[in-house]
Order: structure tokens, then sequence, then C-alpha cells
């Protein structure tokens, strides 16, 4: 309560949830309490990390969810949710700076209406700012890589600190703000000059084929593997006989086999029970360890169901 009471002195009500079902907040749509559940503004990231630390409370950062799996027993500490509080953007010429809780969906479609190019390829990514910098978030050739100008971010002990597009450091799905554990405040962007047209044409490609490859009418994580090296893991999966797959509620994608979906009422445990049945199938088949794309946090129960 100690804990509790402090953290409601940090942050203005509405901003601290108890108790708080993290099915509200992956696009799993599954996941059990987290204890504490706060939604920041920019400048009370440093001090809310910095009252974890203090008092010993565990802590994860979230974004829009897209990438996460929550155990269904929940989270026993502190979610720090990078969001709707952190979202403001501009643009000014060709450079877009944004707080890393605004949405790429919607930072591509601000590019668009200005003609700016370059943010194409993540108009269709379900994420925010800060978790696409952190994973160095990429598709159909893009990646986020291509269009940092400047991070400003702060470290786990509440230090502030200045990423350029040289330290940056993007490589696939990583660079140095997720080696060093950081978390995002915001950042900018250099885009290049595009006409209206030409950019919505390509967003609209681009939509056209995730529609007509992504599993996109349920609830996943996106793509749930990294891809191997030299090999996809959607290949792997499927030539190993796990198309159409399903433990519980969750399956793999008979649309997409680098997909696990939650086809209707799947627990988290289904999901991440299926992950490792996909992980170990592939492994004795094809020889080669896939690694999860998804983050899992919480606790899971070993074995088969």
């Amino acid at each position: 309560m100690e804990f509790a009471d402090k953290l409601e002195k940090l942050l203005p009500e509405g901003q601290v949830l108890f108790h708080e079902p993290m099915g509200r907040h992956t696009t799993f749509q599954v996941g059990g309490e987290a204890d504490y559940f706060v939604q920041p503004m920019e400048r009370q990231v440093a001090p809310v990390i910095r009252l974890c630390r203090e008092e010993g409370v565990p802590f994860q950062v979230v974004g829009n969810g897209s990438n996460l799996l929550v155990s269904d027993k929940g989270y026993r500490g502190l979610i720090l949710a990078i969001g709707a509080n952190m979202g403001q953007m501009e643009l000014e010429g060709s450079v877009l700076t944004a707080q890393a809780g605004a949405m790429l969906s919607s930072a591509a479609a601000l590019a668009r209406r200005e003609g700016k190019s370059g943010l194409e390829f993540a108009s269709g990514i379900p994420g925010t700012i800060g978790g696409a910098l952190y994973m160095n978030a990429g598709a159909y050739g893009g990646e986020m890589k291509d269009l940092v100008k400047e991070v400003h971010a702060v470290t786990r002990d509440g230090r502030t600190v200045v990423y350029t597009a040289e330290t940056y450091a993007g490589g696939y799905r990583t660079s140095a703000v997720r080696r060093d554990g950081a978390i995002v405040l915001s950042a900018s962007f250099a885009l290049k000059e595009g006409t209206v047209e030409e950019i919505t044409a390509r967003m609209q490609e681009l939509r056209r084929r995730r529609q007509e490859k992504q599993p996109l009418e349920y609830p996943s994580a996106g793509s749930t593997f990294k891809r191997p090296k030299g090999d996809y893991a959607g290949r792997l999966i499927e030539v190993s006989g796990l198309r159409g797959f399903q433990i519980g509620g969750a399956q793999v994608s008979e649309k997409h086999c680098g997909f696990v979906i939650n086809k209707g009422g799947a627990t988290a445990q289904d999901i991440w029970m299926l992950m490792q049945h996909v992980i170990r199938t592939v492994k004795e088949k094809q020889g080669v360890v896939l690694e999860p794309e998804v983050c899992c946090i919480g606790s899971f129960e070993d074995g088969e169901k």
C-alpha cells in the first residue's frame, strides 16, 4: 500500500489502474491482471522508473501490446504503458517528430497527407513509435533505422540518453535501444519529398498485400517468430505439417503459418503452449530453432496440453 500511495501522489487520478486485465491492452486479447498499470506523460516516465527501483517493484514497458503475450496469471509488478498520454506528433518540413506513444499508422497517415515519403511500409503495422524503434520494426523493404534522426530515451536507472542515426544501430528486430534496455520517449525522423498520390497508391498496395496474405480478421501479435537466417518461419512451420494446428483456442493460421492466432476463446497458456509445440516440431523435423518475436511476460506452465 505504501508503494500504491506514492504512485498515486506521483501521477494524477486516472493514470494509475490497479488489478488491470491485460487482455484489454494486447492485440492477442488475452492476459491476466497487472498489479499496477500506469499511463504516464513523457515527463513522468523517469520518476515512475525511479520509484519502482527505490521500492523494488518490477516493471515492464508496453506500447500498443501488438507484440506481447501476458500470462493468464498476470504480472506481479507495474506495467508502464506508453500510449495515448504520449501521442503527440508534428511535421516541420521533412522532419517528423513524435512521442513514443504515437501510433505508427497515425504517423504514416500524417506524412501521407503532407506528401512526405518514407513511412509507407509502416502504415499497416499496429504498433507505437516507441515499440517500433525498440525493435527496429520493418516490413516490405523498409525499417525504422532508415529514417531515424534522433531518439530520446530514458535508461532503467532513470537517466536520459540520446541516440543518433549512427548510434541507434538498428539490426533485424533489434537496436541499441533494445540492447541497452532503454525506454523511448520521443524521436525525430527524416522523410523525403513525395506526392500524396504516389504515397497513397503505395500504402493501398501494401494494405492489399497484407489483407491477402495475413489473418487480419483474428487477434494475433503479427509474425510470431523471427525470420531464421536464409529461410522463413512460415515456410518451415508449413512443411513441418503444422498449418491449422490448434491447442485450445490458439491456432497456427491456415492463411499464413507464420502467425499464431486467437481463433476464439484462447487463453495466454493456449498460445504459449502452441508456440512451444511449433518450436519443438520445427526443430525435430527441420533442424532449425525458431526464436519468438513475441515478448512473453509473466509465468507460463511447462508441459504439453
